[in-house]
């Protein structure tokens, strides 16, 4: 009874925060966004505001599904993400989450948002408030990227692309290989890796909101101790050879992260 009892109260409250999440999108798009855009007219000071809005914001947010028990979260050596400055992270992606909780823990952070999500009218305002990166030009999404790290942001990657099928990661994308390609990274030891576990699994691709686990889910997440070894690809190969050598890599190494979990 009291098991069934939390089942629907965790149902109860994950409903809630998806309501509060585009609530709170809205009213932010509405009010403090509006007034940021008449108080700093410099657009890298603008955005850089807006993404400190944001980060509190999400802090604000786990912290309310966190105290709800709708899931539990541990983020290991917080001290250590504060400090990041200028990297390019680079995470497993076992639920829906998983961003929110890096932004809420990364100051300055910068990522890459799927085109269609600037014309959500929950998400749109935030959106181009902070200047995320769309993924609609492959060539200005680069261009965008690079200029982001060397401002000093921090840069969230998923190289899946998209959410882990059932704890399982998927085939490694080339994107994170070839922004680090292109702006430079592998042997500038400016990457970093972050590890998310999520027990029992919940919020994972193709699943509905409201189909929570049998028990109250776990979130947990670490910066991995041994990061990958620099890649020294050819340098006289194409750049798609090269981007295909480190997207293995990467996704070598993340397999042998993830398993030991």
């Amino acid at each position: 009874m009291i098991s069934k009892l939390n089942y629907c109260w965790r149902v109860l409250g994950t409903g809630f925060c998806f309501a509060l999440f585009g609530l709170g999108g809205m009213i932010l798009s509405l009010t403090i966004l509006p007034l940021q855009r008449l108080i700093y007219r410099q657009t890298e000071v603008r955005q850089r505001k807006a993404r400190k809005l944001v980060h509190y914001t999400f802090r604000f947010f786990v912290a309310v599904m966190d105290t709800l028990g709708v899931i539990g979260f541990h983020v290991h050596n917080r001290d250590a993400f504060k400090n990041l400055r200028g990297q390019l992270i680079l995470a497993n992606h076992p639920s829906l989450i998983d961003v929110v909780v890096l932004i809420a823990s990364v100051p300055r952070a910068d990522c890459v948002v799927k085109a269609h999500l600037f014309k959500n009218p929950f998400m749109r305002g935030v959106i181009q408030s902070t200047g995320y990166i769309s993924n609609d030009d492959p060539e200005g999404l680069l261009v965008d990227c690079c200029r982001s790290l060397a401002a000093g942001n921090n840069l969230i990657i998923f190289p899946e692309g998209t959410r882990s099928d059932k704890g399982s990661l998927q085939k490694f994308k080339r994107g994170a290989a070839n922004i680090a390609l292109r702006c430079g990274l592998p042997s500038a030891s400016v990457i970093t890796s972050v590890l998310i576990t999520m027990k029992p699994s919940t919020l994972t691709k193709g699943t509905p909101w409201y189909k929570v686990a049998p028990k109250k889910a776990h979130f947990s997440m670490h910066i991995a101790a041994e990061q990958p070894q620099p890649w020294q690809g050819h340098e006289h190969e194409p750049m798609s050879m090269q981007s295909r050598g480190l997207t293995k890599h990467l996704e070598t190494y993340f397999h042998n992260q993830v398993a030991n979990l």
